[in-house]
This record gives C-alpha cells, structure tokens and sequence, in this order.
C-alpha cells in the first residue's frame, strides 16, 4: 500500500473495501465530492482540443494542459475521460451538458496505480501525489478548446 493509494482508499468510509476492489477487479469505486470530484469528457471533444487521436500524444497534450490526472474508460459512452478536480460546492459548472461534473452522490471507477494501459479503465495520465487534482479552470479552458457547441460558439467559459 502506498500513501497515494491510501489518500484515494479513505475516499471511501471503509477504506479496506477500495484496497479488496483493487486486488479483485483492478478498479475501486469511489465517492465523488469528498477528495475529489470528476469531469467527464467525451473521447470526442478530447481529442478535438488536443489534436490528436493516438492514446501516447492525447495522454502527453492532456498532461500539459489540465496539469493533474485523468482516468480512461473505453468501454461505456464512446471512450471517456475522466479529469479528476478539486471538489467544489460554490460555483455552478458551465459545461454541464457537454462534460458534466460529477460530484456527491456519484461513483467513479478508479484505476488500481498500476494500471496506465488497456485492456478496460486505466490511468492516462497518472496521479503524481496525494491530492494532486487538475484545476476546475484548466479542465475548462480544455472544453474551450473542443469543438464548435451545436450554435456554432466556442465554448470558453470558467
């Protein structure tokens, strides 16, 4: 166990349970809006902003830009990625409907540290200490640089 593990474990109130999903499955579902919320980004609108398709060159332009780690899940919804930010309760998020944040009353998949490749949910970019999360603006200004909203604007709102 290591302190990196351990900081996404006591996401849990049984902590114990996140470490057996680990060694069984590979992947622990954890709470959201305790340590850390989620931002679900379409494979889609990922790979617009970061101009590119392959998974190496998407992984090292995501890094630069949302500075902190994010979980990948091919298997449901067309590939989704999963920005990992700092829970907040104060601020509306604007890109509800295009990548929604996930918060209290919601479980994400979280990756065993080991697993920063496929098959199933893996790390893309991987957590470089405990509560290195990606700031809520960054993961914005990413939307931003997706593709056109379905009225032709950008979207570039915080």
């Amino acid at each position: 166990m290591t302190a990196l593990s351990a900081w996404f474990a006591h996401s849990q109130s049984a902590p114990e349970h996140a470490f057996w999903e680990w060694k069984e499955s590979g992947v622990a579902l954890l709470p959201l809006g305790n340590r850390f919320d989620a931002v679900r980004l379409p494979e889609a609108l990922v790979q617009a902003a970061v101009g590119a398709t392959a998974p190496q060159q998407v992984a090292v332009r995501l890094a630069r830009l949302v500075e902190g780690p994010v979980v990948y899940d091919g298997r449901a919804l067309g590939g989704s990625y999963y920005a990992l930010t700092k829970p907040s309760r104060t601020r509306a998020w604007q890109h509800q409907d295009s990548a929604p944040r996930l918060s209290s009353g919601t479980y994400l998949g979280v990756p065993r540290l080991d697993r920063t490749g496929p098959p199933g949910t893996y790390w893309l970019v991987h957590p470089r200490f405990e509560g290195d999360l990606c700031e809520p603006a960054a993961v914005a200004a990413l939307i931003g640089l997706g593709p056109d909203t379905d009225d032709g604007e950008r979207v570039v709102s915080v």
